[in-house]
């Protein structure tokens, strides 16, 4: 067995066209999607993500501004100008980029963005709209997955599935995803004991750790499909993800490469929240959709 490798680039590229298309619509009905981006900091990292997401947003039609505070910026003012965004007719979505200056309360920040306007999936609404299913933005990238998997036409209904990592970002979210649409799952983290015994378990295994080579060969059910979110620079300057990709690649029956896999998605999906975005606004504005926190 050969792994079909699940080519994020080429997936993202289709849904690109599609957000293209629904941004021109919007624009023909006199709404332009507006995202705002909030940098804190000079992270040298950061600094190459907002350039990208901006770079992306040019693409598709949605219109960016970019909001740059020093490090020592006082808290106060970046939640001021959350709220003066959160008012705005022309900005439809608003994302903080992170990490932040540790004297900024994170949870303070993410919770000052509207529900409505929260294309990243952070506020406490849209986390906890994953449980009960009644979510206005899914975070970014494990949205991404699930388009992968629907893309390729793997079967999520009744599959068993295991998650590796519990972050708030990744881990949390996809678990929450995969159960709406009937998967049983698994949730292991950096105390999970003889983490093999699950993996092996797995008709789907998303890896999410941030530790490179972390799955082995040996530890994944043949025929299993494999997703690596991981992202991991080693000595030698290599990217890699979180799996044993050339391993895993005569065991496995689909698998995502790095980079290249769940990368280019979790950009294009914030594409795609914000166009939602003000497609919702229009809807609001004709009394079809309430409005949140």
């Amino acid at each position: 067995m050969t792994a079909k490798i699940i080519d994020g680039v080429a997936v993202s590229g289709a849904i690109r066209k599609e957000i293209a298309e629904h941004v021109a619509r919007l624009r023909e009905r006199g709404v332009t999607p507006g995202l705002a981006v909030i940098m804190v900091g000079n992270n040298a990292a950061s600094a190459v993500y907002v350039r990208n997401k901006m770079r992306a947003c040019a693409e598709v039609g949605i219109q960016s501004f970019k909001y740059e505070f020093t490090a020592d910026t006082p808290q106060e003012k970046v939640l001021s100008l959350i709220g003066e965004l959160n008012e705005r007719d022309d900005i439809h979505g608003i994302l903080v980029q992170l990490p932040l200056p540790p004297h900024y309360s994170i949870s303070q920040i993410l919770q000052t963005i509207s529900a409505d306007k929260d294309v990243d999936g952070f506020h406490l609404y849209n986390v906890g709209g994953l449980v009960v299913g009644d979510t206005v933005f899914p975070p970014c990238t494990p949205y991404g997955v699930v388009k992968l998997l629907e893309h390729e036409g793997i079967e999520i209904e009744g599959k068993n599935v295991v998650v590796v990592g519990a972050s708030n970002i990744v881990g949390k979210p996809m678990a929450l995803m995969l159960m709406q649409r009937d998967a049983t799952v698994c949730i292991c983290h950096a105390k999970t004991r003889d983490l093999a015994q699950f993996t092996i378990l797995a008709d789907i295994l998303v890896v999410a750790a941030g530790k490179p080579k972390l799955i082995l060969p040996q530890m994944v059910r043949t025929g299993a499909v494999v997703i690596d979110v991981g992202i991991n620079r080693l000595p030698s300057g290599q990217l890699v993800g979180d799996t044993d990709f050339e391993g895993l690649l005569e065991k496995a029956s689909y698998i995502t490469p790095v980079p290249g896999g769940v990368g280019p998605m979790t950009v294009t999906m914030l594409l795609y929240n914000t166009a939602e975005s003000a497609e919702r606004t229009l809807a609001r504005a004709q009394g079809k959709v309430p409005a949140h926190a």
